[in-house]
């Protein structure tokens, strides 16, 4: 689960942060060399820093992570402009990293850099189907105007990885603005099937307390998982997950087994009916642009707060990111929104919502 999100209306760049009283000229620049944010991860991550130490690298990280808001608002601009072509109903949402993903990645990867990491800003176009996400990507790969660069791209559906991820991820380099050139910006696109399984993934993992995201955890879960993605992959006629039987009756009853051994269905639907507060608390909810969500699996609360302006989203946010940064059952996130059904069904796992995910496993299984 990522940080900052934007699921924003059809409004040039400009408009969008007007709106939230925030000037163009407000958008965080760099402040940092390269060789200073990456020496700033390595502090992070050392467990041996200074509390003094930490407290600057952590000034640096936000820096970082803030100037990629720029770049990222212009490409999901063209985005948003482009989906609504290709798809009735496409959600697009828009993201910067969150620090505990930014300190797993940097654990977890020896030798990764913070200054090299391509995700820091993330842009996410959910389709109805991978004939829409095939034609969004064909048009910016062939015949997008867009200035900045593609550098790469992971066919994630023609090449599902092991662990049954699948969609199609786009990085490119920002070109524009002098002050933000150079900075990485991926682009996620994926069908609403592969969305409700790789959220039901962060779903499960949260619950579990298992990096399953990582293909870190139960060997059960892992496998159940990668047998689902491929069960969708036949009904979306895509490529199954490697090593997942490739006969359609084979893979029916490990599936099953797999089911009824985690009890999946059952487990999933109970996550759904322990976040009554959700509904409670956004009762008040009057159509805010900006809401900071906490999400506490002790106690199975979700916390909304709602926010006129930008600046002091951000630093609630930050400092609240700060407090429960040594709690692994606690999650933060600062969401930007047209509308909270459009927020729900871009980041159902804050909301513990695996209905979409139930439907298909029970199809599959039927």
């Amino acid at each position: 689960m990522d940080a900052l999100v934007a699921v924003c209306p059809d409004l040039g760049v400009a408009n969008d942060y007007d709106e939230l009283g925030l000037h163009p000229m407000s958008w965080v620049k760099p402040e940092y060399s390269r060789s200073s944010v990456d020496k700033a991860g390595r502090t992070y991550v050392d467990g041996q820093a200074s509390a003094e130490e930490r407290e600057m690298a952590l000034a640096i990280i936000n820096n970082w992570r803030s100037s990629h808001s720029y770049p990222l608002n212009a490409l999901q601009a063209v985005i948003r402009n482009k989906v609504a072509k290709v798809d009735a109903d496409p959600t697009v949402a828009q993201r910067i990293k969150r620090l505990p993903s930014i300190r797993h990645k940097l654990e977890r990867f020896e030798g990764m850099k913070l200054s090299r990491m391509q995700d820091i800003g993330g842009c996410r176009a959910v389709l109805s189907s991978v004939d829409a996400v095939e034609e969004l990507v064909s048009f910016y790969k062939t015949k997008s105007r867009m200035k900045h660069q593609l550098i790469r791209e992971d066919p994630y559906i023609r090449a599902p990885k092991e662990t049954g991820y699948r969609g199609v991820h786009l990085v490119y380099r920002y070109e524009g603005q002098p002050d933000w050139d150079g900075l990485k910006i991926e682009i996620q696109v994926r069908s609403r099937l592969q969305h409700a399984w790789a959220t039901a993934v962060e779903t499960v993992g949260a619950f579990t307390q298992q990096a399953l995201k990582s293909s870190l955890g139960s060997d059960d879960w892992l496998r159940f998982f990668a047998l689902m993605s491929s069960a969708l992959a036949l009904r979306e006629q895509t490529p199954l997950v490697p090593g997942t039987p490739e006969d359609a009756g084979a893979l029916t009853n490990e599936l099953r087994s797999a089911v009824k051994k985690l009890k999946v269905i059952e487990r999933l639907k109970g996550y759904g009916t322990t976040l009554q507060y959700v509904e409670k608390t956004m009762e008040g909810v009057k159509g805010g642009h900006l809401f900071l969500l906490d999400l506490d699996l002790d106690t199975q609360e979700l916390t909304l707060w709602d926010f006129e302006n930008a600046v002091q989203a951000v630093e609630q946010y930050e400092a609240l990111e700060r407090a429960i940064v040594d709690q692994s059952n606690r999650d933060a996130v600062l969401v930007q929104v047209e509308s909270i059904t459009a927020l729900q069904r871009a980041y159902p796992n804050y909301f513990l919502d695996t209905t979409a995910f139930v439907d298909s496993v029970e199809a599959a299984i039927a």
